[in-house]
């Protein structure tokens, strides 16, 4: 039974391979659309799937970018009402389609965001999409030389050391000497803010160790900004509130060179050492970190103090660089 299923495919995709072949693209692509709704209607998933497939993969080769993105768009809607469960091959195939789809082409970004949102099926952790796709995303637009949007992708992925290479490239073909260490500072902020602190200790290793403006691989740098964002991720894995308190302190100067590390670790402060949700007239990070760490050192001296007489922090004073981030 199964090869029969099998043949009939083969049958199917070796004449319109010939039609496509014989230039015969328009009606080659109109073919693949009648078979879709066919194939949907019966439920034949897998074979709908294989079709669909090889038919964008065909069209893309042939340069018909728009009847090849197409088909690819199809793929995923067949994947999103199969309910088919994430897989590696599908995440290649997906990656694949994505590479040759031309950057200029729309419905690449269509394409793109139906995948991710496929990707997310059946976990409540992925809520931007699956980290092994957008890995992959992220690998295709940076050898486009799109940095902004592989970037994106990479701070979704969990590929650390492959967005540091990634940032080393930029920095030097992009950035000035004297921000050697805000490039990897941001991100590695970024990576906490959406709590992924294995992602952001590999990102920094493997930065200050790949770039060579870098003279040392371990603390101290010669850069101070450096030296915080490694006792930072030292603080985190801790989860001691009093050293990230000193620690913002001791580095206030580095901290305010970038106007956006003050929203990221006020995030931090959240997530990993339990400072409480900000309210409205905030006294800045600073004295939100202090008022948090005196008042877990003694109940006795924290009955006096007035909770509205020390309002804390907001982070909702500007969107983050990655609107995913919030």
């Amino acid at each position: 039974m199964a090869s029969n299923r099998m043949h009939g495919v083969q049958r199917i995709l070796s004449k319109l391979e010939s039609s496509v072949n014989a230039g015969n693209y328009y009606e080659a692509h109109q073919m693949y659309k009648t078979l879709y709704f066919r194939y949907l209607g019966q439920k034949k998933y897998e074979e709908l799937l294989d079709l669909l497939y090889d038919g964008a993969v065909l069209l893309l080769k042939h340069d018909q970018q728009t009847s090849g993105a197409d088909l690819a768009i199809l793929l995923v809607d067949v994947l999103l009402k199969a309910e088919a469960s994430t897989s590696e091959d599908q995440f290649d195939k997906l990656s694949r389609l994505f590479g040759m789809i031309s950057s200029d082409v729309p419905e690449r970004e269509t394409f793109l965001a139906n995948a991710l949102q496929w990707s997310m099926k059946g976990s409540q952790e992925y809520k931007s999409g699956h980290p092994h796709l957008h890995q992959s995303i992220a690998q295709i637009l940076w050898k486009e030389k799109n940095y902004a949007l592989a970037r994106y992708h990479f701070l979704h992925s969990t590929d650390g050391s492959g967005c540091a290479a990634m940032l080393v490239e930029l920095h030097r073909q992009r950035g000035y000497s004297s921000e050697v260490d805000l490039f990897i500072a941001q991100v590695v902020l970024q990576y906490l803010c959406l709590q992924n602190k294995t992602s952001a200790k590999d990102v920094f290793d493997s930065y200050t160790t790949q770039h060579p403006n870098i003279k040392k691989t371990g603390p101290p740098y010669i850069l101070p900004l450096l030296n915080f964002i490694w006792f930072l991720l030292e603080a985190v894995e801790s989860g001691k509130l009093a050293a990230f308190t000193v620690l913002c302190q001791q580095y206030q100067t580095s901290i305010e060179r970038d106007p956006s590390y003050i929203e990221y670790l006020d995030k931090i402060a959240q997530i990993f050492f339990g400072v409480p949700p900000p309210r409205p007239q905030s006294q800045g990070l600073f004295g939100n970190l202090l008022q948090s760490f005196l008042s877990g050192l003694d109940d006795s001296e924290s009955e006096d103090e007035s909770p509205s007489s020390h309002p804390r922090a907001s982070t909702s004073r500007q969107h983050m660089e990655t609107d995913e981030l919030d």
